[in-house]
């Protein structure tokens, strides 16, 4: 059933964050992403607070190839954020950054392989993807997450068409993939399989790669196979952490995350998807939203490369609390309720 959720959509409308703006205005009220008035919300989100704060300090010295994957600070993540909060695309400024990403991601080690029976190869300075009763063990996510925020980024060219092909030579056979080298691992990881699964539908778009496509729905099984939180033998919850919302939620899985990429993949009214609309439905704060119930960073403005970075990030996403409004998971909470006709 449809719920007038009018009043949040319209506090969201009246954010001081433009790319809150953006998300509502092309994913809920349903805007042309290439209208003008959108063009123009687009060039607030270049030159806003946010959007400078993940770019600041982006000399050669930051974006040396040891801290590209650096947490949540390195070019890896900078560019996921940009092409999260609809940063424009084409912005060939970006150009470094997306080149130090495939320089790492793209190193010859990930065209080496070799075979081990063991969870610790006994060769441990062997280099290349290890393969394991049969499966390569390999974080899908990195390579996921790089051809995603590139190709939404609009800097996707044939060298980044080898993130592509990488990910569609380590898919399992149940359609993820998993770089646990437990031999028993026989499963795909949802954490390594969501972003994989996006990226190669973001490719396949721009490229019209048909392989791409069937690759990337392959991948959608192992999701809607487990209704997006549930076990497949007993119905029950695979993980709490599953079921509580964060934002960001960087390479880390939750349902909500699950339904947004259903929703951009086409398949959000898949009536798998409708425990876990249900179950968002119901952590809806009255007249208020969707709270973020945990996070996976900490907030630091400092630029000192030569500290450990931990967990930090640049700028605050809105926080965590279970009774209180974070207008980005609300964003998304929209977005995929009124994909799925229900706002």
């Amino acid at each position: 059933m449809k719920r007038d959720r009018t009043a949040v959509i319209d506090a969201l409308l009246k954010s001081d964050e433009p790319s809150v703006r953006w998300k509502v205005i092309t994913r809920v009220v349903g805007e042309d992403p290439e209208s003008r008035k959108v063009r123009q919300l687009q060039e607030e989100i270049r030159t806003s607070a946010r959007t400078r704060a993940l770019i600041a300090g982006r000399d050669r010295k930051f974006i040396r190839e040891a801290h590209v994957y650096a947490t949540w600070r390195g070019a890896h993540w900078t560019l996921a954020m940009l092409a999260e909060i609809g940063y424009p695309a084409g912005d060939e400024s970006l150009l470094p950054m997306r080149d130090q990403v495939l320089d790492r991601w793209l190193d010859s080690s990930f065209y080496m392989e070799f075979e081990s029976k063991s969870a610790v190869p006994k060769n441990r300075s062997a280099e290349g993807v290890p393969i394991i009763q049969g499966r390569y063990r390999r974080c899908g996510s990195q390579q996921g997450n790089a051809l995603y925020s590139i190709t939404r980024l609009g800097l996707a060219d044939k060298r980044s068409d080898g993130l592509a092909e990488r990910l569609m030579h380590w898919q399992w056979p149940d359609g993820g993939w998993n770089c646990d080298r437990k031999p028993s691992a026989h499963i795909s990881s949802f954490n390594e399989s969501l972003l994989p699964m996006l990226g190669l539908a973001a490719h396949a778009e721009r490229a019209k790669d048909n392989t791409a496509r069937a690759a990337a729905l392959k991948a959608s099984e192992v999701f809607l196979s487990r209704r997006l939180f549930k076990s497949k033998t007993d119905g029950k919850v695979i993980s709490p952490h599953w079921v509580r919302p964060k934002y960001p939620r960087y390479w880390h899985y939750d349902m909500l995350g699950g339904l947004v990429a259903m929703a951009e993949m086409g398949l959000i009214n898949d009536p798998r998807c409708a425990d876990a609309l249900d179950l968002l439905e119901r952590k809806e704060l009255p007249k208020v939203g969707w709270a973020a119930q945990g996070r996976f960073y900490k907030v630091s403005t400092s630029m000192d490369t030569s500290a450990k970075f931990g967990s930090i990030s640049t700028v605050d996403w809105g926080g965590a609390g279970n009774a209180r409004r974070n207008e980005w998971v609300t964003a998304d909470a929209l977005y995929v309720l009124r994909a799925a006709g229900r706002v």
